[in-house]
């Protein structure tokens, strides 16, 4: 015998004659607890941060809350017994998400429109947390008749016009005057968080040379940033005139 959902009053340290206000309290409260600022290399703050954000996806909304409120109500049925069998209670879906929404958090609303569902479709609240690493995945427990089952998404980076990105680390391309290049020198790029980076130049770099900056990348999964590898690209310069005595 097993119940296919979670305490989520529990899990925001609430009982169930808490209120909405209550309910909207506690959830601000623990998730900047588990804020990754404050919890760096520990991925358990992220697995923490979606347990919060499943809970809260459920107590917040009235209707949602009502029906989890009757489930935990409700006595406990054979697993055989359940309208649909875990795996196809899960759903999947990939979230493309903009570098800076990576980097400094966001708030997604997720909706499944499962034709199964009597009751319409479903629309949960993801909170993606800062410094959130690309390939990081997010489940929300499901409501209503697929209660047990999760909304799985996966975080990947969305194309940029500036960067490129190759697992946490990002590229861009550096262009250059060919006096600079020759000489060498200091450049100034953009970096991915807005603020302005100092790019070394060698004397007489190379077309194609890569200058890595470290830790200016995306997050990675266990802590800490890739790094931003920079291109150097400019034209090289071609004269054609005819031979002097011609």
């Amino acid at each position: 015998m097993q119940r296919a959902h979670p305490n989520h009053y529990a899990v925001l340290g609430l009982d169930r004659r808490c209120t909405a206000d209550q309910i909207r309290t506690a959830f601000r409260v623990l998730v900047r607890q588990s804020h990754p600022d404050l919890n760096p290399n520990a991925p358990a703050a992220v697995a923490r941060t979606q347990e919060l954000n499943a809970a809260y996806a459920v107590l917040s909304d009235p209707e949602r809350r009502r029906t989890y409120d009757q489930e935990l109500a409700a006595p406990e049925v054979p697993v055989k017994g359940a309208r649909a069998a875990q795996g196809e209670r899960n759903v999947s879906q990939e979230a493309h998400l903009r570098i800076e929404d990576l980097l400094r958090g966001t708030t997604l609303e997720v909706r499944v429109n499962d034709p199964g569902n009597p009751q319409g479709p479903e629309t949960y609240p993801l909170v993606v947390p800062p410094e959130t690493a690309p390939g990081t995945r997010f489940r929300i427990p499901r409501v209503g008749p697929f209660a047990g089952g999760f909304v799985m998404v996966k975080a990947h980076v969305r194309p940029d016009f500036r960067f490129k990105a190759r697992g946490s680390d990002l590229r861009c391309d550096l262009k250059l005057k060919p006096e600079r290049a020759a000489q060498g020198g200091m450049e100034m790029i953009r970096s991915a968080t807005g603020t302005m980076l100092s790019v070394r130049i060698p004397r007489g770099v190379a077309r194609g040379e890569i200058i890595r900056l470290p830790g200016e990348g995306l997050p990675k999964a266990r802590g800490g940033r890739g790094d931003l590898l920079v291109r150097i690209t400019y034209r090289v310069e071609v004269r054609i005139s005819r031979p002097s005595g011609r």
